[in-house]
């Protein structure tokens, strides 16, 4: 059996940690430029030479995007920010464009090269000419069945490794080259700024009428015409194996901590069983399942593993995430009372029942019976986000606690 590296995605230096502590065997993040998440926090210098050391003292490999479709302007950037990337010392790079490749190829001759699904990696032939120049892994396309993939694993060397998704959103353009953002608003989704078009809700409007705008209903709400539902494989993590696949990624670079802190355990947990006994995998699905069920998500579907996807692999009715959990925080410290300290992402207050998540598995009940400013004084509730607070829930906290809430009724627009 091959080994499985599970990669997971980190929008900040917050979030890498927090993939790094609840499973990641790799992280993958983009620097301030030449990456496709402009949107997403990123990463300074200073913030990738932290976040390397952080991984790698923990036996965690970490690859950084540089995988937007370069034009001429972008050449002379990448190559001084490639001089920078060699002190800062990643194990990897990710790369679209083969202007950005021959670049690498020459500043970093010694670092591994992964190709992006942006690529359009969609055959063995493409694998191998991308082996021929140097790349140790490709990035499978997201159109590929897992029959496909089983027949480029048979016809690639045996040390060339094969990334694809196993969970996130779905882009509705082929390979996530999309051309909508930059045609409605002007920024380039293929230069890292996409605006997310394909969740808008649109109406049509005949030519020799215009201004008369006729709505696509498929219910008094209307229709979201390209909204996909997002990946999820768990249920599948054997079909993965026996495909081939060397690195199982989870897409997300703009996700909070706790969805990926959720979505990395899950699957870590689902990936560990399986290995040690399928029965074991098997017997625990259901807890898999529901795990995944408490991040963001937009319903879920297997994408085209088993073939091409249908109507129902689309949600036409609204264009929202369903949220069952609230992220509180994540517990940085603890201190000389046992009090956890921690920056408030959501409000809550003194007498609220919340969730404790641990990396091991374990979610625990708690009440919480106080809350303290950074001067110690009691307070009733934490309601200014990115505050620092501690907090006393009565039990023995510890670093990377991650704080929830169920929410009974809570939908999210995106």
């Amino acid at each position: 059996m091959r080994k499985t590296e599970l990669l997971i995605p980190a929008g900040s230096l917050e979030v890498l940690k927090t993939a790094v502590m609840y499973g990641a065997d790799a992280v993958y993040f983009g620097g301030e430029a030449f990456g496709l998440r402009a949107k997403a926090k990123n990463f300074s210098k200073e913030d990738m030479k932290e976040g390397i050391a952080f991984a790698h003292a923990r036996g965690v490999r970490v690859y950084i995007t540089a995988n937007i479709l370069a034009h001429n302007d972008d050449l002379a950037g990448v190559e001084q920010y490639f001089e920078e990337l060699r002190e800062i010392g990643p194990d990897a790079l990710i790369i679209s464009d083969p202007g950005v490749f021959g670049i690498a190829r020459r500043v970093l001759p010694d670092m591994e090269i992964h190709i992006s699904t942006q690529a359009n990696n969609t055959n063995y032939g493409t694998y191998l000419f991308w082996y021929s120049l140097g790349a140790k892994r490709v990035v499978s396309a997201r159109e590929l069945s897992l029959a496909e993939i089983r027949q480029i694993r048979d016809r690639i060397p045996e040390d060339m490794e094969i990334e694809s998704f196993i969970h996130g959103a779905m882009c509705i353009s082929y390979s996530g080259r999309c051309l909508l953002s930059n045609y409605l608003t002007g920024r380039d989704a293929n230069q890292g700024a996409c605006t997310h078009p394909c969740r808008w809700k649109y109406t049509l409007m005949e030519e020799k009428r215009p201004g008369e705008y006729m709505p696509v209903y498929e219910n008094e709400r209307g229709t979201f015409i390209f909204n996909s539902k997002d990946l999820c494989m768990v249920e599948h993590i054997p079909e993965m194996i026996e495909a081939g696949i060397d690195s199982f990624k989870i897409e997300g670079r703009m996700k909070t901590a706790l969805y990926v802190a959720t979505v990395a355990r899950a699957y870590r947990h689902a990936i560990d069983d399986y290995q040690k006994d399928p029965n074991l995998y098997r017997e625990r699905l259901p807890w898999y399942r529901a795990e995944i069920a408490k991040c963001t998500n937009r319903e879920f579907t297997t994408g085209f593993y088993f073939g091409k996807p249908g109507a129902d692999a689309q949600i036409y009715t609204n264009n929202t995430y369903s949220t069952d959990y609230t992220y509180l925080g994540t517990i940085s410290e603890v201190d000389e009372r046992g009090f956890g300290r921690f920056e408030q992402k959501n409000k809550f207050s003194v007498g609220e029942s919340i969730e404790v998540m641990r990396p091991d598995g374990a979610n625990i009940q708690a009440t919480v019976r106080g809350l303290y400013d950074e001067e110690k004084n009691a307070v009733e509730s934490a309601p200014h986000a990115r505050q620092i607070l501690y907090v006393d829930l009565g039990m023995e906290l510890r670093e990377y606690d991650i704080l929830r809430r169920k929410e009974e009724e809570n939908k999210e627009e995106q």
